[in-house]
């Protein structure tokens, strides 16, 4: 199993990303949100999960493990296969897709191109349990390592911006986050996240 790759991007072309490791190009299928991560990154770090078919090897790579993660989680379910749990994680963040899930949202999460009603329902159903053994949602780390010590307004900024926020609509988010009374970096991105899925 191909767990982890650190290399310099020779090609961008979404969904697929060609990762130069040492002179070996992995071409790698990625979701939006790790585009949004690694972007402007020459060097970037990976965590992949390699799925072996009959007829081909297909390696898909994430910014943070707990994308990974729940990659794998989704990929368990019923009817969801790789190139849908991809389609979910660029849909929507980690933290929104626990948020559809804890609260039921099945609207929400028909939005995901390829997600229909029922779909939706199923995942609801097997994820929740799934979540509930994870821990609590927050902030995604940056490629490779923490997320550097800074305010918690300056984490949260970061975070939502490497998820392909623009710079402005962020702040919006943080603001209407601190109105509502979150005060650490963790709470600030649940609470701007959960925004854009009401």
């Amino acid at each position: 199993m191909i767990g982890r790759l650190a290399g310099r991007v020779l090609a961008r072309k979404p969904p697929f990303l060609l990762v130069d490791v040492h002179g070996i190009g992995y071409e790698v299928e990625a979701p939006m949100s790790t585009f949004f991560a690694t972007q402007g990154q020459d060097d970037v770090v990976l965590h992949t999960h390699l799925v072996v078919r009959e007829d081909a090897q297909l390696l898909y790579g994430f910014a943070t493990v707990r994308e990974r993660d729940l990659f794998r989680a989704l990929i368990k379910v019923s009817g969801i296969g790789p190139r849908m749990a991809v389609a979910v994680l660029s849909g929507m963040s980690e933290a929104q897709f626990r948020d559809c899930v804890m609260s039921d949202d099945v609207t929400a999460l028909t939005k995901v191109p390829g997600i229909g009603k029922k779909t939706a329902e199923r995942l609801i159903i097997e994820m929740r349990d799934r979540l509930d053994k994870q821990p609590g949602g927050g902030a995604p780390a940056v490629a490779g390592g923490e997320l550097p010590v800074d305010s918690p307004r300056d984490e949260a900024l970061s975070a939502l911006e490497a998820l392909g926020y623009k710079p402005a609509e962020a702040n919006r988010m943080i603001t209407r986050a601190e109105k509502e009374g979150a005060d650490n970096a963790e709470s600030l991105i649940r609470l701007a996240l959960r925004q854009t899925v009401k």
